[in-house]
């Protein structure tokens, strides 16, 4: 049985009479007779009485009208629901966020996003990369901002940012006003860092900068949150090395410095899992892609 039999049965039920019919079809009346007596071959039962003066329903015919009429109904809203869909009305993806980019300008992004297609409904949870990695892995979420590059294989990735780290220093460190610093000046400063627990890519990145250059640094102060980092830094706690994207973070009391090395990089990645790809995925990407 295919939905073409469900429909030339309903016109057919409607009208009574094949040539009627076979006119509002626009199609002749052997395609017609043929396509009822192969839906009747299927079903097993004969659903019209027909003989050279009329044309009627049998009991079997008037009881299955009510479900062809239903299952017609339901394929009209499914084809339309999957074409709202691919345009992403209705839509909603659910983002995983590391902290940092809410001062790299994703949420204005999104709202531009938004203007566009005011029917997707966009959602952020915040974690650290590891948990929006597993959070993606479980199809908890749809795209994820991390720091990490260690993916596993069955997601798909992309740099999405890079930027230079930043020396976060108290206002008043006698640094503060440099126009660069070397790490190396920073080897007996005591430093706040972003938890290993949180962000161990992070924490070893940092670790391993400072080793580069010939001292192993003395972590004070572990915190979640960037914004604490910088909040310690300003209550005079230590100095912290920050992606660049923190110094619009609008808090008081820091200075941001340049390092003299420019390899010093943070990196952000952007990570999907293409077997359970949204329709609307593809279209925000390519929107936030655009607008760095």
């Amino acid at each position: 049985m295919e939905f073409r039999h469900l429909k030339y049965f309903v016109v057919l039920a409607d009208e009574l009479h094949f040539g009627r019919a076979a006119k509002r079809l626009a199609i002749s009346q052997p395609p017609l007779s043929l396509n009822i007596q192969q839906l009747e071959a299927s079903l097993g039962a004969a659903l019209f009485e027909r003989n050279s003066k009329s044309v009627k329903l049998t009991p079997a015919g008037v009881a299955f009208r009510e479900i062809a009429l239903r299952l017609l109904a339901e394929a009209a809203e499914g084809e339309e629901r999957v074409r709202q869909i691919a345009k992403g009305a209705g839509s909603r993806v659910r983002i995983g966020i590391v902290g940092s980019m809410l001062f790299r300008g994703l949420p204005e992004r999104l709202k531009a996003f938004q203007k566009l297609h005011p029917r997707v409904e966009v959602t952020l949870s915040e974690g650290n990369s590891s948990e929006q990695v597993d959070a993606l892995i479980r199809g908890q979420i749809d795209l994820a901002f991390v720091h990490t590059e260690r993916i596993p294989r069955e997601l798909n990735r992309v740099i999405y940012v890079s930027e230079p780290f930043l020396c976060c220093l108290p206002s008043n460190h006698p640094m503060a006003g440099a126009e660069s610093i070397d790490l190396r000046e920073l080897s007996t400063e005591p430093l706040v860092m972003f938890s290993r627990s949180a962000s161990p890519d992070y924490y070893e990145r940092v670790l391993g900068l400072c080793e580069e250059q010939g001292f192993r640094p003395a972590v004070r102060h572990e915190v979640r949150h960037w914004l604490s980092v910088v909040s310690l830094v300003s209550k005079e706690m230590g100095i912290a090395l920050v992606p660049r994207a923190l110094a619009d973070a609008g808090i008081g009391g820091v200075r941001f410095v340049p390092f003299g090395q420019s390899k010093y990089k943070s990196e952000v990645y952007l990570v999907w899992n293409e077997r359970q790809m949204l329709a609307i995925l593809p279209v925000l990407m390519h929107a936030l892609n655009e607008a760095t």
